[in-house]
């Protein structure tokens, strides 16, 4: 059955695109007073508590697969949440929020090559030209500074940023392959294991955090229960209400956003080599889903067609 979005769809879009492309500009906020492990933790922890009581108003059970289920839940745990939201806090103390912003652009990039191997959908020439464009993005925004790597410690930051993309693709992967479970159900268990995994590394590390004053409290506060929980609620509901390739126009708005929050209120000086790897890998994800993106558009402004009569 063809999906149409609707008006609340495309909404939702745009909604999901402002809150992901401001959350590095929050996590940025974050760090001022807190480290970043204890502002991964607090994401996930908050997240995991907000889902978990969303699942209790909507009695939502827990899952009652097998051992493979839940190894799957645990994995994507990891590999979802904890992982790259460490990675993006440790990163974000070396680099401009809008440089992580442009590295989730190429989260789809790896997905694709990834998705070819682990799944069931293969490349063609097509996707294997988008994903050269936008690795060759990638090279461009990296590129200049692992000259530099062993020296200076904001190529690492670089790296953990793009690692955090790498993540977040083997996620995907998994998420994809992993048994039928409840969607509301998945983002609370996974974000729940995150906060299993987060909780203890942050107080053997960095210890139980103090409250360092609103602006960085009241921005943890706000990772955890906007960009986290609200916006995982709305990510399901396009999915299911307008199906996965509708999801991908996210990946567009993010980066944009993120060097507009940047710039304007951060005042991040960004170099030009930004504003050419976005164009780049910008390119890339559009070569690599342009037959999606051709039939979504197409199917947008197509009419609906009357039903047949009988």
């Amino acid at each position: 059955m063809t999906t149409h979005p609707t008006l609340s769809n495309w909404l939702s879009i745009a909604a999901l695109g402002l809150i992901w492309g401001g959350t590095f500009m929050v996590v940025s906020i974050a760090l001022e007073g807190y480290g970043p492990l204890t502002v991964a933790c607090a994401r996930t922890s908050l997240g995991a508590l907000a889902l978990l009581g969303l699942m209790r108003a909507r009695r939502r059970p827990m899952p009652t697969g097998g051992a493979r289920l839940w190894a799957y839940l645990a994995a994507i745990g990891v590999m979802a949440t904890a992982l790259p939201f460490f990675l993006l806090s440790w990163g974000q103390q070396y680099v401009p929020s809008a440089f992580a912003g442009i590295s989730m652009a190429a989260m789809p990039l790896f997905v694709l090559p990834l998705a070819h191997v682990f799944s069931d959908e293969p490349m063609h020439l097509r996707r294997v030209i988008g994903v050269c464009t936008g690795f060759v993005g990638a090279a461009v925004l990296i590129g200049p500074g692992l000259r530099a790597i062993g020296s200076d410690i904001s190529v690492l930051g670089q790296l953990a940023c793009i690692g955090a993309a790498l993540s977040y693709s083997i996620a995907s992967i998994l998420t994809r392959r992993c048994p039928p479970v409840d969607p509301l159900t998945m983002a609370a268990v996974t974000l729940s294991v995150g906060a299993t995994v987060m909780i203890p590394t942050m107080l053997l590390v960095e210890g139980v955090p103090d409250w360092t004053g609103p602006r960085s409290g009241l921005a943890i506060v706000f990772l955890g229960l906007v960009p986290t929980a609200l916006a995982t609620l709305l990510r399901v509901n396009v999915i299911r209400s307008a199906g996965s390739v509708f999801m991908t126009l996210v990946n567009y708005q993010v980066p944009l956003w993120s060097m507009v929050f940047g710039t304007l209120l951060l005042g991040e000086v960004l170099p030009a080599r930004f504003f050419v790897a976005l164009v780049l890998i910008l390119t890339g994800l559009a070569i690599s889903q342009w037959n999606s993106l051709r039939a979504l558009f197409s199917a947008r402004r197509r009419p609906p067609q009357p039903p047949a009569k009988g």
